[in-house]
């Protein structure tokens, strides 16, 4: 795994946007909506955090189509995934995969491996 698996919990919410928009284009409601109902409520992303996020994180700002998301109409509010979007998810489901796996391993193990090498 890459040196940079360590901050990919910074990434969630980022991942999250991602493959709610795989699914088509919709308002920042729907993809806050789509997130709480994929989670069973176990995630509320409030409609404000959706643009800022992608923002900071390298996902273009309002108006442009580079990184991930685009957001079209900005009275409306219409979020969509473009093929660099598409390509990032990719990398980043792969990159959460592994991630959880690992975790699982540690969650699941009945035995301690100190002083192995």
């Amino acid at each position: 795994m890459e040196d940079s698996s360590l901050d990919v919990v910074r990434g969630t919410l980022d991942v999250l946007i991602l493959k709610t928009l795989s699914w088509g284009a919709m308002h920042g409601y729907a993809v806050s909506r789509s997130i709480l109902r994929q989670t069973d409520e176990g995630l509320l992303v409030e409609e404000g955090a959706l643009l800022p996020s992608p923002q900071s994180n390298g996902m273009p700002k309002v108006g442009s189509n580079q990184n991930g998301v685009c957001r079209k109409t900005p009275p409306g509010q219409i979020l969509s995934l473009t093929p660099d979007g598409r390509r990032r998810l990719r990398e980043e489901v792969k990159t959460w995969t592994h991630y959880a796996e690992a975790v699982g391993k540690v969650l699941g193990a009945t035995t301690s491996h100190m002083g192995e090498t």
